[in-house]
């Protein structure tokens, strides 16, 4: 990687080209790592709260898009960075500054891609991108595992956004997540342009009961393949 003091518009380009890739942004942005062949569709990937790019489901979520024809361009917020210089944890921000770091990556991008960007991410990395979907507008979204309440309080629901949503909306969500399972889900009002996907038996991290006969690498290439219909459907 080359660390210089706008977006790496060369290594960018190399890495699209080749589908791999780490390439270096402004020290406000951070690196963004590349993945896959754009065939179906391309993804500006967030993560949740806790944990980065490097979690195992974001990995092996990664490697299943890739596979399944969508290459996905993984960003890593600001407080999660620091987080990794000192060693310690931190909660994140207030969404609403996580929302500007995501529309900066959006903007320092899309000038460079052939292909419109999809926007998505992993629990309130999904939430951040709806919201920005959701205010500034966006070719479509692919959200894995939406937080659409707290655990244990399902009174809170984290939707007053989505009736402004206008985009493509896709919603892989494990039929037991606990931030918003199936039988709390079917009873929302949400928007025509919304679409929810149950993937079975899965928890928050689409990990399944053994008792359900899967496995999580399952869900994760059913999830992975069903996003990528999604985003041919709507090219």
């Amino acid at each position: 990687m080359r660390s210089i003091d706008s977006l790496d518009v060369d290594g960018l380009s190399q890495a699209l080209e080749q589908g791999t890739g780490s390439v270096e942004a402004p020290e406000a942005l951070g690196p963004l790592q590349v993945q896959g062949e754009c065939r179906e569709g391309r993804l500006l990937l967030a993560h949740g709260a806790g944990a980065g790019q490097d979690s195992s489901f974001l990995v092996e979520l990664r490697r299943a898009l890739a596979d399944a024809g969508v290459q996905t361009l993984a960003i890593e917020f600001e407080y999660l960075r620091r987080m990794r210089r000192e060693g310690r944890r931190r909660p994140p921000p207030r969404v609403e500054r996580l929302v500007e770091e995501l529309a900066r990556w959006r903007e320092a991008l899309s000038p460079h891609l052939e292909t419109p960007l999809w926007l998505g991410g992993k629990s309130m990395g999904g939430r951040v991108a709806s919201m920005l979907a959701a205010r500034d507008g966006a070719a479509g979204l692919a959200l894995c595992g939406y937080p659409f309440h707290p655990p244990r309080r399902p009174e809170r629901r984290r939707l007053d956004h989505w009736p402004a949503l206008r985009c493509p909306t896709l919603v892989m969500q494990g039929e037991r997540d606990p931030f918003g399972t199936r039988d709390e889900v079917d009873g929302y009002d949400l928007p025509d342009v919304a679409e929810v996907h149950w993937l079975k038996d899965g928890e928050h991290d689409w990990r399944p009961r053994r008792a359900s006969g899967l496995t999580q690498s399952e869900l994760i290439r059913e999830g992975a393949r069903g996003i990528a219909a999604f985003m041919a459907r709507h090219a």
